[in-house]
Formats: structure tokens, sequence, C-alpha cells
């Protein structure tokens, strides 16, 4: 039974990216897994001139990559971006598969593993970048591949708004995880009951009251099921995190101030984290390892580089001081 492990390599064929140019993308063929075919996608966007430079970056829960003005802010500065649509995820996502579920994240690091592979073979200079449970999964995935003597040499690494821990209060966080991992060993594709309002991806959609255009198909206004097996994941994940993980390269956690549960439109909808605890992604971040810079964005969203845009401005400021400082120095 194929579970997603190892690789099968690389279709190395570009094509335009649904973003438009200069954007590129290129499919990463991997094994079948129990609903069959498996891809992931790598998208590109260059910059002005040749460069050494990368950013790889990958995307969070419910979502993938459309976020156009983080792309550009690093090519503006030299880098080369791209982005990785992680299996069943957005523009990786197959007519036969369940969206967005893993039953590990370990199952993800063939994907990884590929496009690394594919950005150092012509940039030995390469920060990392996560957003939300992608926050989560690439820190897991470099600590992994440190703990098996294969190190990346990775110059650093951005997280925005890292899924951290569970959100609610500390019974619910410790009470439900036992829940849901004796429900996922029964029943892995069981829908765990959850509120869902859209009223982030309202907030952040030029249909309704954002900014932002990206497909409804591939990030819906209200989202997508979350799985006991998935969940479990999770979980499990977060449980390495909190026990130590040893980065050894720098790593910036970008957060909003505030977290609220909002249940109609207002201005908390705009300004705060309405998807994660932001004390709890504070708390954890410096578990990631040893050099580690946290910085709260006052008036952000979830996203905090879909934010406002003041604070929008800010956290590309905050961005700009710690690559200055600690990774291009």
């Amino acid at each position: 039974m194929a579970d997603g492990s190892g690789s099968t390599g690389v279709r190395d064929i570009l094509v335009p990216d649904v973003l438009g140019a200069p954007y590129t993308a290129e499919t990463l063929e991997l094994p079948d897994d129990d609903e069959g075919k498996v891809v992931a996608t790598l998208v590109r966007r260059p910059a002005t001139e040749a460069t050494d430079r990368a950013v790889l970056h990958v995307h969070g829960f419910a979502d993938y990559f459309f976020q156009t003005a983080y792309a550009e802010w690093w090519c503006e500065r030299g880098y080369d971006f791209y982005a990785l649509d992680l299996r069943k995820y957005g523009r990786s996502i197959l007519p036969h598969q369940t969206p967005n579920y893993v039953a590990d994240l370990a199952h993800y690091h063939p994907e990884l593993d590929l496009a690394w592979d594919r950005v150092t073979a012509d940039h030995p200079h390469v920060v990392l970048s996560g957003h939300s449970t992608g926050g989560l999964i690439v820190p897991l995935w470099a600590d992994a591949r440190h703990k098996e003597g294969r190190a990346l040499d990775v110059r650093g690494v951005v997280l925005n708004a890292p899924w951290l821990d569970l959100q609610g209060t500390a019974w619910v966080r410790l009470g439900l995880t036992p829940v849901v991992q004796q429900v996922a060993k029964r029943q892995p594709m069981r829908i765990i009951p959850r509120t869902v309002t859209g009223l982030y991806a309202r907030s952040l959609h030029r249909d309704h009251e954002g900014e932002w255009d990206f497909d409804l198909g591939w990030k819906p206004i209200a989202s997508w099921p979350a799985y006991a097996g998935w969940l479990a994941a999770i979980r499990r994940g977060q449980a390495t995190l909190h026990g130590g993980l040893a980065l050894e390269f720098p790593a910036l956690v970008l957060a909003s101030t505030r977290s609220t549960t909002p249940t109609e439109l207002g201005e908390d909808v705009h300004s705060t984290d309405i998807v994660l605890d932001v004390v709890q992604i504070r708390r954890w971040s410096s578990s990631l390892g040893h050099h580690v810079t946290y910085v709260g964005i006052e008036g952000a969203r979830h996203d905090v580089f879909l934010s406002r845009e003041q604070p929008r401005t800010r956290a590309f400021a905050e961005l700009g001081r710690w690559l200055t400082a600690y990774v291009d120095a």
C-alpha cells in the first residue's frame, strides 16, 4: 500500500501559471497513495536579474499560493521565488482526491525534497517560508532531515502565523487530542465538527470584503472539511515541535498581536487573527531552534502579508530588517 513516502522524480516541463507571466508552474510526480495518482506543483516567479538566491514557500490549510505581493517583494530584493502547492491542495488537487487530506505530515516530505533539489540546483542561498499549517510542516521537515544526517543548507526561515498549537482553552487542547487520536485509528475519514463562519476568506476576497483575488474552488469561503486522520497528524506534528526542534538557522515568526472569534463582520475580522491563537504561536515559537525572532504585527490578519496596507507594510519592514541583519549579512 502506498503511503506517500519516496519520490518518482520531476516532470521538467514549465508551463504558464494561472497567475500569468512571469509565473510558471512545474508538476512534481509523486508515488500513488490510497486514492491513486498524486502530484504537487512548484510555482516560480523569477527575479528581474539572474540570481543565486531563492525562497521556497509553503501555504496553509484550505489554501494555495496566490500571494503575489509577497513573491514580488522577494523578487525586488534579488530572490527567485518558488511556491509549492502541496499534494491535494490548489493546483495539485486531482478529481479523485480528498482535498487537503493526509494522515501523516511526513507524507509531504517527498514533494518538499523534490522542490528543494529543484531550487538548490541553481541557488546555493535559500530561505524557507511557511504560512499557518505550512509554518508547521516546513520546520518539521527541515528538522527531520537534520536528524537523518541530511541537514539542509538553509539561510533562514520565515513563518507567517505558523500553526504551532490548537486554538481554545488548555482543557480543550489537551482533552481533544486523545479523542481525535482514537477516532483517527478507527475512522480516519470521519469529519470533525467545527464552526466555519467564512468570515476569514470573505475578509480577503475582492468579491466580498477584501482586496485579493483567488480561486474559490481551491480556497473556498467555507474552507474544506477537517478529518480525524488529518487532525491527528497535526497534533502529532505539534507534539514533536513542543518537544523542541533543533533548527540551526535563523527563524522569523510573524503574527498578529491579537486573536478574536467574531461571528459577524466587523473590525476584528480585518485587524486580528480569527483563525489561530496568537498566544500559542508566541508561546511555542522558541521551540523552533536556537535563533528565533518573534514580531507581533498590530492590526494584522491571520496571513500578515494579506493584511490591510498599514500592518502589511510593517510586516514587510520587519521581514526586511530581519533579512538584512541575519540572512543577507
